[in-house]
């Protein structure tokens, strides 16, 4: 598994090509499967490569807050990423995450 990256120097090609991937989100509760079912960029925004936003998808049913929560890809590594839940989204419950 790779490292964990920085965040700073990640863009939107760095997640698209894991587009439909599964990841992992670490909570309180135990490990919790997500996919990423989007990945778009969102403006200029103040980083090199411009702004992005990235969907996942988590089982139906699941209900976190909007927090940091570690997320793991076995290509991209452990990244600490603030995700919001977003509701229904493919099926299941949708939680977004903006690189600005």
């Amino acid at each position: 598994m790779a490292s964990s990256p920085d965040l700073a120097t990640l863009k939107l090609d760095d997640f698209a090509a894991h587009l439909d991937a599964d990841f992992e989100m670490q909570t309180t509760g135990g490990v919790l499967p997500l996919k990423l079912v989007k990945a778009d960029p969102t403006g200029a925004g103040g980083r090199e490569g411009a702004a992005f936003s990235l969907l996942f998808a988590a089982p139906a049913g699941t209900s976190l807050p909007q927090a940091i929560y570690p997320v793991t890809h076995p290509v991209l590594g452990v990244m600490e990423i603030f995700l919001v839940p977003i509701g229904p989204l493919q099926g299941g419950s949708g939680y977004q995450a903006i690189f600005a």
